[in-house]
């Protein structure tokens, strides 16, 4: 074979391989994202049909049965309708056990929360990087994302903006969480950041940032039998609509005992209760209009 000849057999197998790979990234599918220092993250994804460099990125996190493949296939059609590159996580049981290591964020060794991890292995540490391995992969300009999670994805959600207080997030809604860490150095975690790493920087960081806390109205039922029933979780309300308020209001004060510019918001969706599919309709208008006050939301 001549030299041209071999230049443009190159050519076409690289073209080619690109071709494949570009097709095993369109619509749903799926990828194995290992590079960071913790285990590796199945990750389900869906690139909607008119995907463009400048398509805004949002990352969803699952719930209690770490079903990240339903959670990808309820929120597609609203990713190909605002065309967005939709990409869920899979912390499995068994490299993320219980909801010390999913919920909470692998922070902590045991439940006695006296010895942490390296911030390395952290749950939460893995969504920047996969922000940057997904910015590579599919040739993604922005600079920023999006964050949901409902129900334990809730869990996850609002404790990484407390401990990943630099994270590159545009906007987070968390959904329908059953038990909170409240943003109160006196309260002990995982009830509150008492003991944690989190510092007064972090906090009043975390309180300026977008977020709307999503509660569903009819999510309101106190003998849910995935709802926590620990003294110190009903202490909090009896049921998850009444623990977001609490929540809310607890983030509240704390930004008016630091005097810093709250961005919180609080909104309940009418006539929905534990639902991540009906909430994720309330939400989008959140995702992609900074701006947005949805009609079919009651802001408080």
């Amino acid at each position: 074979m001549t030299t041209v000849k071999y230049a443009i057999f190159l050519a076409l197998l690289s073209f080619c391989v690109q071709k494949a790979h570009a097709g095993s990234l369109s619509g749903k599918h799926q990828f194995i994202f290992n590079q960071w220092q913790g285990k590796s993250v199945k990750v389900w994804a869906y690139t909607p049909s008119n995907y463009a460099p400048n398509s805004k990125i949002l990352f969803v996190m699952h719930g209690v049965k770490r079903d990240a493949d339903r959670y990808r296939d309820e929120w597609v059609a609203l990713a190909e309708q605002h065309n967005l590159l939709l990409i869920v996580p899979q912390f499995s049981q068994e490299d993320f056990p219980r909801a010390l290591g999913y919920n909470l964020g692998n922070v902590f060794l045991d439940d006695k929360y006296q010895q942490a991890n390296p911030p390395e292995v952290w749950a939460y540490s893995a969504i920047e990087p996969l922000f940057d391995y997904v910015k590579s992969t599919y040739a993604n300009a922005n600079n920023t994302y999006k964050l949901y999670g409902h129900s334990a994805g809730s869990q996850f959600v609002h404790r990484f903006i407390f401990f990943i207080p630099q994270a590159r997030v545009s906007k987070i809604v968390s959904a329908n969480a059953g038990w909170y860490t409240a943003p109160n150095f006196n309260i002990a975690f995982p009830y509150g950041l008492k003991t944690t790493m989190v510092t007064q920087d972090h906090l009043i960081a975390s309180l300026q940032k977008p977020v709307v806390i999503l509660l569903g109205e009819a999510d309101n039922d106190p003998n849910d039998k995935y709802l926590r029933k620990a003294t110190p979780a009903m202490r909090q309300g009896p049921h998850r609509l009444a623990r977001g308020e609490y929540f809310f209001n607890q983030a509240k004060q704390a930004s008016l005992q630091y005097t810093v510019n709250f961005g919180w918001q609080l909104a309940t969706v009418p006539n929905v209760g534990h639902k991540n599919g009906l909430m994720a309709h309330a939400a989008i208008a959140y995702l992609v209009d900074e701006k947005a006050t949805p009609k079919v939301l009651v802001l408080k």
